[in-house]
């Protein structure tokens, strides 16, 4: 069973650039591969550049896209990008220079969802 996500990098103007990301996306699996292997802005966006993919990491040490008709998406903030009627079960955000981690699974409209402790370390993959 898949668990879905979401990967953006935070732009200048508070924008976001995002991909869509289809399996393991909960924080101690994708989590720990976005800080440990996409850990600065030149890796981030370059992930998210190959627009919608399966996963991120794969045996290969490589993200497998999905191909040319997935390319990444665009929301005008923060608040647009967490939507719930267009987000999956988590959202990570690259911002300031790290992987924020959003809870989408409990969403209250008056606020931003619960931001997930991203554990540390690599994973034997």
């Amino acid at each position: 069973m898949a668990t879905r996500s979401r990967i953006g990098i935070e732009l200048k103007n508070g924008s976001i650039v995002s991909a869509y990301h289809h399996w393991d996306g909960y924080p101690e699996w994708l989590g720990r591969i976005l800080k440990t292997h996409y850990n600065n802005r030149v890796a981030a966006t370059a992930l998210i550049d190959g627009g919608d993919m399966s996963v991120a990491w794969n045996d290969n040490n490589e993200p497998e896209y999905y191909g040319t008709d997935c390319p990444p998406r665009f929301d005008a903030d923060l608040a647009e990008y967490l939507d719930p009627l267009k987000s999956e079960e988590y959202a990570y955000v690259f911002r300031n220079g790290e992987w924020v981690c959003y809870n989408m699974h409990e969403f209250d409209d008056s606020k931003l969802p619960e931001i997930v402790e991203i554990p540390s370390g690599a994973l034997a993959c």
